[in-house]
């Protein structure tokens, strides 16, 4: 049986991520609670499209701050807040292997390419779809993976697939991945809730699970 989930969710840009994130649970259509929106940058749209949802919000800056003080800021933070996952939704800083350790197994990104491919420092964005563009490849996707200090590799919880078509810009690809991006977020999500995906997550606990248009089932 699924229950609400308590969620942190870090962001630091536009946060569409977010927005996608809160309507689906806002509709009763996701199984969890958002129990803190936290930003690293004070000024970043994210936080306040939270904030105008009346959803609770923090600003944790990385600049100038030591890893192992932000690392036990966050911690005591999301402690406070309940939070049982980490959701990292467009969130661009890379978080310290101090937080990571505490949380080992509770993190999880939403990334914009079928990875492995396309990933790793730097790699986010428009940067992502530009690759993916330069490439050739015939498609694309997203996938939602757990967190570990290998950026971007580690286990791949969900992916889902979209064609790469002719004429496509960055803007359009990134467009057309946003449905998909969401869908895997959500199958993620009320996975975790229902315990079909345990937490915290140890790799072996359940293998990758490919969705969407061309995956393989």
């Amino acid at each position: 049986m699924s229950r609400l989930l308590a969620i942190a969710v870090f962001v630091s840009g536009e946060g569409t991520t977010l927005e996608g994130f809160a309507e689906a649970i806002h509709g009763g259509h996701l199984p969890a609670r958002i129990a803190v929106v936290v930003a690293d940058r004070p000024h970043a749209p994210a936080i306040e499209r939270a904030r105008r949802r009346g959803l609770p919000t923090a600003v944790l800056p990385f600049r100038g701050v030591r890893e192992e003080a932000w690392s036990r800021a966050a911690s005591a933070l999301l402690a406070e807040r309940g939070a049982e996952l980490v959701l990292l939704a467009g969130f661009l800083s890379i978080l310290p292997a101090s937080f990571l350790a505490e949380w080992d197994g509770r993190v999880v990104n939403v990334h914009p390419s079928l990875l492995p491919k396309y990933g790793g420092r730097g790699m986010f964005g428009r940067h992502v779809h530009e690759a993916v563009l330069s490439g050739g490849e015939r498609e694309s996707g997203t996938s939602v993976h757990l967190v570990t200090a290998d950026v971007d590799r580690g286990p791949v919880l969900w992916q889902e697939r979209v064609a790469v078509l002719p004429g496509d810009t960055p803007e359009t690809l990134r467009e057309r991945l946003r449905p998909a991006e969401a869908h895997a977020l959500r199958e993620v999500v009320r996975r975790f809730a229902d315990g079909t995906f345990p937490l915290p997550f140890r790799p072996g606990a359940a293998g990758p699970t490919p969705a969407g248009p061309g995956a393989e089932r």
